[in-house]
């Protein structure tokens, strides 16, 4: 079996409790199948260090992007493209709208102007975009539509919203990543999404160090609990963990353009 973590945040671990270093986060998650990940990034003042850290490793691909709520981070997006042109990039993000935590139209409006920003650099560099999305589904979907993410293609990860919202990303040619909060017992909405998604469009991730699946929420999450997040949608879905390595797999070297020969050897 092969799986995908396709969204995490290995810079965030603990090197210190929970893991000695990379090497042993990676041989973790291989033990349990899943053998290669999206490291992304969520601020551009770090992502040299993501680069470091990440260098040795054929196992790990790179998003680099500014998080919503990190924009006065070194927002700067001619440093962006720079920055997501290196060949290891694959993606650009995560980047979207998070108002939960900006409440005022004038911080909306930055927001937004940088999620279009991120949307435009995507296009010149024919690269997918990694979204995230918080109490702010309508702008969401729109700036997709007016930026035409179909010439770049895209995910809306960590999915938490309902299925209108799926049908209206999946219009627009994108695909939705489940992470662990689909196990959780108050998700019903997600998991009624996760039955309406077709397979053929489904990514898996942890958004590790965050969001870890039962049986473990309350820990700390990493790449190896990609594999709960499998077979928790496997029994949602109706079908077996095995089709759903293989489909998502399948997935995430499409969207993100990477060859099956990399996947086969890592």
């Amino acid at each position: 079996m092969f799986l995908v973590d396709s969204h995490c945040h290995v810079d965030g671990l603990d090197y210190e409790k929970e893991h000695q270093n990379l090497a042993e986060v990676i041989e973790k998650a291989a033990a349990r199948d899943v053998r290669f990940m999206l490291a992304v990034s969520t601020t551009l003042s770090q992502f040299p260090a993501l680069q470091r850290l990440t260098a040795d490793f054929d196992q790990i691909a790179l998003s680099c992007g500014v998080h919503p709520l990190n924009l006065d981070d070194n927002w700067d997006v001619e440093r962006l493209h720079q920055l997501a042109s290196d060949p290891k990039v694959v993606a650009l993000g995560e980047t979207g709208l998070d108002y939960f935590y900006h409440k005022t139209p004038e911080l909306w409006a930055i927001q937004q102007q940088a999620f279009r920003e991120h949307l435009q650099v995507a296009c010149k560099l024919n690269k997918p975009v990694i979204v995230h999305t918080r109490d702010a589904r309508e702008d969401t979907v729109r700036l997709l539509a007016e930026e035409h993410v179909d010439r770049c293609g895209g995910v809306l990860h960590c999915f938490t919203e309902d299925r209108e919202t799926a049908k209206q990303l999946l219009d627009l040619g994108m695909y939705i990543s489940f992470s662990g909060i689909l196990t959780f017992k108050n998700a019903e909405q997600i998991r009624e999404a996760a039955r309406f998604v077709p397979l053929d469009r489904i990514l898996v991730e942890t958004d590790s160090p965050y969001l870890a699946p039962v049986p473990y929420r309350g820990k700390a999450n990493q790449p190896a609990y990609t594999r709960d997040v499998a077979e928790y949608l496997a029994v949602v879905k109706g079908v077996t963990v095995d089709q759903v390595a293989e489909q998502t797999t399948e997935n995430f070297a499409k969207l993100f353009n990477i060859a099956g020969e990399r996947l086969a050897l890592s």
